[in-house]
């Protein structure tokens, strides 16, 4: 076995990166080795360094390395569903990122580099589904950031920084052990309750009182007298029901 932690990963070629350029929808160039098994940032792809995006989601890398930023071109890049803990400082040196996605990785708060916040193009930033425990005030000065995602992480805190960033339209923070989200709506009572109740006797009721009193009661009387006709609801009763269906092979049915 070769030596070196981690899985080893698929080797790729300059040959192998040249054939997977294409022209996206936007004209752009897009070196897409997504899905390819890569466990360590391929150098060849270093004379690919003049496309506009790079899609290297769903493999195996655990770091980006600096030579990151070689790729000056880069307007879009995809990192998403890998094992990364860290970002590289060179980061910050891709002025040109408007969409950066993180998602599905193991980054945690240490591993965001400072240098992050240089990148004012960025309008997409996606670091939901990571190791976070809190996020860096400093994001708020990413002022064209119209998406974040910070869902599915360890966060207790959204600094205000960040909330009022002033072009932010969709901010996602779902399945986060924030304290807005961890108090349960009080359930609305939908009965109204009797604050006082006094208790008379008849023979101190005014007529008119007397009268509303009886009226009243004679109603209630009227309702429980009141026969339920037959329901319009079909009935089927040479149907089994699946209830009784299930009984028999509950344990089995379970299992599936």
């Amino acid at each position: 076995m070769p030596k070196g932690k981690g899985p080893q990963g698929k080797r790729i070629t300059l040959k192998v990166a040249k054939n997977a350029v294409r022209v996206a929808f936007n004209g752009r160039r897009r070196l897409d080795l997504s899905k390819m098994g890569i466990a360590t940032f391929p150098k060849c792809i270093l004379e690919l360094a003049d496309v506009e995006e790079l899609d290297l989601s769903r493999n195996m890398l655990r770091k980006i390395p600096n030579i990151i930023e070689k790729f000056q071109n880069l307007m879009w890049l995809d990192l998403h569903s890998n094992q990364l803990d860290e970002l590289p400082a060179a980061i910050g040196t891709l002025k040109n990122l408007t969409y950066l996605n993180l998602c599905n990785n193991k980054l945690t708060t240490k591993g965001l580099p400072e240098e992050l916040t240089l990148l004012r193009n960025l309008r997409t930033l996606n670091l939901g589904l990571n190791c976070l425990e809190t996020i860096p005030t400093t994001l708020g000065t990413l002022r064209e950031l119209i998406e974040l995602g910070l869902f599915d992480n360890s966060l207790t805190l959204i600094p205000k920084s960040v909330k009022k960033l002033p072009k932010l339209e969709r901010l996602n923070v779902k399945r986060n052990p924030l304290p807005e989200f961890a108090k349960e709506d009080e359930p609305i009572d939908t009965v109204k309750r009797i604050e006082s109740l006094y208790l008379v006797e008849k023979k101190d009721l005014c007529n008119s009182c007397l009268e509303m009193c009886q009226g009243e009661r004679d109603e209630l009387h009227k309702l429980e007298d009141v026969t339920p006709g037959p329901s319009n609801t079909p009935s089927f009763p040479s149907l089994t029901t699946p209830n009784s269906t299930a009984m028999d092979n509950q344990e089995e049915w379970r299992i599936k």
